[in-house]
């Protein structure tokens, strides 16, 4: 290879993990290549939650500033009992999260990332994007990663030192190079969840039925032992994204799909009757199926392959950190390969040796909050007890470890 292609990145998949990667490489004057599957990018879902862990990356990248105009700073995050909508507890966000954490809490619309991502991908002269591109092979030799994509019938070739696969949950780049070496499976799992989304206009009869149950500046999470609601401002406080959760059957392996709405509102029985005409009037809903991926798997390959994202370690989204994860993979595995420029192999060998612990206790917290959220009976009344001795302050200082992380500590510790 010339000296170009000896150091390029190749990357599958240009959501949020893949142009995430794409920034951070590029940053460091690695050339790089991006292919995504979608003939145009279109965001899949709806709202995210970004915490201080990913906005400090995002800001570092350039990203943040473009960003901010269509992001909400919610001041909270409120817990309430879906039956009768008393306050559990509360998290202080805002300016109290950026002073303990050094970097802002945000939510936004998935899209509205996106393109701020894309935006600053257009600043950036050694990142060449192609669309509607489908990564039919990647494979190892004496030159390093060759990747073939199929665009409008035709395969192009793409060389470099490192095949990056952020194709999400459903990846391609998995299966291909990654998992069939590990002897864990390619395939990803349904989780037996479903996630209910949809997005209300502020102000529209849903909107104001919102008003009525949860605040317009804070991320309120309504509890129920067969469901839990998350509600919170988007698109610079115009629209709200409403995401409910709820057990049921596998759809089809898409970012949404078609199921019976009676799945939802049997749920849903037993909560508060404003609850129930919120729910009612923000529909339709579109139902997301939780796949997550098997964690026994390796994440990257001797020979050049790495996994990031959802590719890597989709898991259920109860610590509200997918897109923090994807963003954090990105950043340490580019920031990895740039402290250690003469043994690529052994930096992604200590990469993932360094991510793994994290993201496992990240999806550890997650599995602890649906447990949490979920709760009935005795369960719940203990839970709501422990809450109640919990002041606020101590409450954030539990996510310490999860918030205040920083991508330069973790590389430097690797």
């Amino acid at each position: 290879m010339d000296d170009t292609r000896s150091r390029q990145v190749v990357i599958a998949g240009a959501g949020i993990a893949g142009l995430t990667a794409a920034l951070a490489f590029a940053e460091r004057n690695y050339p790089v290549k991006l292919f995504e599957q979608a003939p145009h990018l279109e965001a899949a879902g709806a709202g995210l939650q970004l915490s201080p862990n990913a906005t400090r990356i995002l800001g570092r990248l350039g990203v943040l500033d473009k960003l901010l105009p269509a992001a909400v700073r919610p001041q909270a995050v409120v817990l309430r009992d879906a039956a009768k909508l008393r306050e559990l507890t509360r998290v202080p966000l805002g300016q109290a999260a950026e002073r303990r954490w050094g970097a802002p809490y945000l939510v936004a619309h998935r899209a509205d990332l996106q393109a701020a991502l894309m935006a600053r991908i257009a600043e950036m002269p050694n990142v060449e994007l192609e669309t509607g591109a489908r990564v039919s092979n990647i494979a190892a030799g004496p030159r390093g990663i060759t990747a073939m994509a199929e665009i409008a019938a035709k395969s192009v070739i793409a060389e470099g030192f490192l095949a990056i696969g952020a194709d999400g949950v459903w990846s391609a780049t998995r299966k291909l190079g990654v998992s069939a070496r590990g002897g864990a499976s390619a395939k990803s799992r349904f989780s037996g969840e479903l996630a209910w989304r949809t997005t209300i206009h502020a102000d529209s009869a849903a909107g104001k039925a919102f008003a009525m149950v949860g605040a317009a500046d804070c991320v309120t999470t309504f509890l129920h032992p067969g469901f839990h609601l998350v509600a919170y401002p988007v698109r610079a406080g115009k629209a709200f994204n409403l995401v409910a959760f709820t057990e049921g059957e596998s759809i089809a392996e898409d970012w949404s799909g078609h199921a019976d709405a009676k799945i939802l509102a049997e749920a849903m029985l037993g909560t508060a009757p404003a609850l129930a005409r919120l729910a009612e009037d923000a529909g339709p809903w579109t139902a997301w199926p939780i796949h997550t991926v098997d964690q026994r798997q390796p994440w990257t390959t001797p020979d050049g392959i790495a996994l990031i994202g959802d590719a890597a370690h989709a898991m259920t989204p109860f610590a509200a950190q997918g897109a923090a994860m994807a963003i954090e993979d990105a950043a340490t595995l580019a920031g990895f390969i740039a402290a250690s420029p003469v043994d690529p192999k052994g930096a992604l060998a200590a990469w993932e040796q360094a991510r793994r612990p994290r993201v496992a206790r990240v999806a550890r917290r997650g599995a602890l909050n649906r447990l949490a959220w979920h709760a009935s009976g005795p369960v719940a009344i203990a839970r709501n007890l422990l809450l109640k001795t919990r002041s606020p302050e101590e409450l954030a200082a539990d996510l310490d470890w999860l918030y205040g992380w920083r991508a330069s500590e973790a590389v430097d510790q690797g």
